[in-house]
């Protein structure tokens, strides 16, 4: 259960160690940052329209520059304290990178997995460079056709690096319920032989829940102290009361998963006692033909396996026999 912070700092310090005690407290196991480099490393400064943000995003408007620079952006010497927080608090922490100075940078204070999003899905020697320092890698398909997913699974591979986790995401902000297609989770896993999960951009904590039950090991929310805080993130991300709800549901879908078992627990056995069994249901004297009418197959379970009525049946019985009577093999004449 990773929950990111984003950008839900809204670069205050104090705000982002808040938030990530807050992050323990509602049941995280991990803290989730972003490293951006927008001088050149994930964007340039440019107001021609190819980097103006338009198509009905809460950033509309924006060119990307600014919004990695002035409002997206966590400050590098924020990470290693950060991660150190969470370390203390019981939480692992890593980061996405945006270009290889990022990767460089977070080796340097020993970032212990690569997250590469969705909109980096594409930047195969990025991919290829972050895999090569052989950590766990998880990776978003929000925007990925399929084959840029055989990519990018490619080029971990190609150096040698098979720790992948694949998220089902869906880069809308929030994302619909009809968008998000829970069903792909167990095909990636078939297809691409990989570990899988969730990344979630909606507002539902019941999603989770489902995507664990299909197979999901990661699921990955944004949390935000308040969303009355504000900021680019907060119309898609999760309150503390909020993930912690999500955190206990998904916590009690993997304990009902269980493992693939047909044994009869203890438990299960007190209740075997009540299954169907053979039970004389008249009054019978010896000699008596067995019919259905006077053998049946009832509730509880103390006779003869119903199985084995239709050996039984026609045959004579060697004594008297009361009523509700548990029938056996010595009843038979």
């Amino acid at each position: 259960m990773v929950a990111e912070l984003s950008c839900n700092h809204l670069q205050r310090y104090d705000l982002a160690v808040e938030t990530i005690k807050a992050m323990k407290e509602a049941g995280a196991d991990g803290v989730k940052l972003s490293i951006d480099d927008p001088d050149g490393g994930i964007t340039i400064d440019s107001d021609k329209e190819y980097f103006k943000i338009s198509g009905g995003t809460p950033w509309d408007g924006k060119t990307l520059y600014q919004l990695y620079k002035n409002e997206t952006y966590t400050p590098w010497d924020w990470h290693d304290r950060l991660m150190k927080l969470s370390l203390d608090l019981g939480m692992i922490s890593f980061s996405t990178p945006s270009c290889k100075k990022t990767v460089d940078f977070l080796e340097s204070i020993g970032n212990p997995i690569y997250k590469i999003a969705s909109f980096e899905i594409t930047d195969i020697g990025l991919i290829e460079y972050a895999a090569s320092k052989m950590k766990p890698m998880i990776m978003s398909t929000g925007i990925a056709s399929f084959s840029d997913i055989e990519e990018a699974v490619a080029a971990c591979r190609r150096v040698g690096n098979n720790d992948i986790t694949l998220l089902k995401c869906i880069s809308t902000y929030p994302s619909r319920l009809d968008e998000i297609n829970l069903n792909v989770i167990p095909d990636l896993r078939e297809k691409f032989g990989v570990k899988v999960g969730l990344s979630d951009h909606s507002l539902n904590t019941d999603i989770a829940v489902a995507a664990v039950a299909l197979g999901a090991c990661v699921v990955e929310k944004h949390f935000i102290l308040d969303r009355k805080l504000g900021g680019p993130d907060a119309d898609f991300s999760l309150m503390p009361d909020e993930f912690k709800k999500m955190v206990s549901a998904v916590r009690s879908v993997e304990k009902a998963l269980g493992k693939v078992e047909y044994t009869v627990t203890e438990r299960m056995k007190n209740s075997r006692v009540f299954c169907r069994s053979l039970f004389v249901v008249a009054d019978m004297k010896k000699g008596d033909i067995i019919t259905e009418q006077n053998v049946r197959s009832i509730r509880p379970g103390n006779g003869l396996h119903p199985r084995h009525l239709k050996d039984i049946l026609g045959k004579r019985v060697c004594q008297d026999l009361e009523k509700g009577t548990p029938f056996c093999w010595s009843m038979i004449d």
